[in-house]
């Protein structure tokens, strides 16, 4: 008698157990690759639009406006990218040296996208002293 009848069987659904795991783990991992690529993207947008609040804020300041010009909207939307907003602040100070008088703005910019108590939610400040 044989008695090795049904081994192959036995081997053919292990291998597909095996293969089946190991699939389910690729797919995994592409879908982890592709959500951290997707948080990048925000990440780079987040901090654009921090930058593009910071750039406005200091051409205000560099036309005469001041700090009253930067805060006077509560916050800065973009159409091109959907769902970013930004905050911004600003802090003058006046100091004296000898015979001038300078004057030194901190510029806040906070941009946010989606709510803090959700998943999607990226954020990114800058923060800039301008003299005048």
């Amino acid at each position: 008698m044989n008695k090795q009848q049904g081994f192959s069987l036995v081997m053919a659904i292990f291998i597909l157990v095996v293969l089946s795991l190991l699939g389910g783990y690729m797919v995994k991992l592409s879908a982890v690759q592709h959500a951290t690529s997707v948080y990048v993207l925000q990440g780079a947008r987040a901090y654009q639009a921090a930058r593009a609040g910071v750039e406005r804020a200091s051409a205000i300041i560099s036309a005469g406006g001041g700090c009253a010009g930067v805060t006077t909207p509560s916050s800065l939307s973009f159409t091109d990218i959907d769902g970013f907003t930004v905050k911004m602040t600003c802090n003058s100070q006046v100091f004296s040296e000898g015979a001038m008088t300078l004057v030194v703005y901190k510029i806040s910019a906070l941009s946010e996208f989606g709510l803090y108590s959700s998943a999607n939610y990226i954020s990114r400040s800058i923060e800039v002293s301008i003299v005048n």
